[in-house]
This record gives structure tokens, C-alpha cells and sequence, in this order.
């Protein structure tokens, strides 16, 4: 896996670089609160959004560093999705956010 090597201005740039995006936050909200998850679920989660830009977004979460992909290499596919260390913590970072936003 190849990391993305970008300089940030301050911390909070860093994180909306991660996080931006209504996808990315949904995701990681829901594997977040629910756990490890295979694509298909992930996907019914997630209600509204295409398969390919769900591809897209874990990909890019991958890249970050924020999720981990474990692929079974099994027939059918069975990919799972889970949070690595770096993950959990902003996922942690954010619940905040959303009970404000809850309120």
C-alpha cells in the first residue's frame, strides 16, 4: 500500500482532507459504531450510495490509512472492511459531532 505525503497548514486540514465528503464521514460512522463490515453490507448501510463511489471512497480511506481490506480470496469474493488504530481514533474524534448534530 502506498501512503500519500501531502503538508497540511494545521491539524483540522488534515482531517477534512480525511473525512470530507458525505461518504467518507458515512462510512466510517458506520464501521465506527457497527464493526467490521463486508461490501455488501457496508453498501446497504450506507443508504444512497452508488457501488462505484463506494469503491472509490474505500480506496481512498485505504490510502489514508483510516480502514484496513481483508480479502479472503475466496469464490464468490469475500472482502471485509474494518478500522485500523488510526481509524478508531477519528472515529472516536467525531461522535461528538454527530450527538451535537443528533441534538
Amino acid at each position: 500500500m502506498r501512503k500519500r505525503k501531502k503538508t497540511y497548514s494545521c491539524g483540522l486540514e488534515a482531517a477534512l482532507a480525511v473525512i470530507g465528503g458525505r461518504w467518507r464521514f458515512l462510512i466510517l460512522w458506520v464501521l465506527s459504531n457497527q464493526g467490521t463490515k463486508r461490501f455488501g453490507e457496508l453498501r446497504r448501510a450506507v443508504t444512497g450510495i452508488s457501488e462505484k463511489m463506494l469503491i472509490q471512497e474505500l480506496k481512498e480511506l485505504e490510502l489514508d490509512g483510516i480502514i484496513a481490506r481483508k480479502d479472503f480470496r475466496e469464490i464468490p469474493p469475500r472482502v471485509e472492511y474494518s478500522l485500523t488504530a488510526l481509524g478508531i481514533e477519528l472515529g472516536e474524534a467525531i461522535e461528538p459531532l454527530c450527538d451535537w448534530g443528533t441534538k
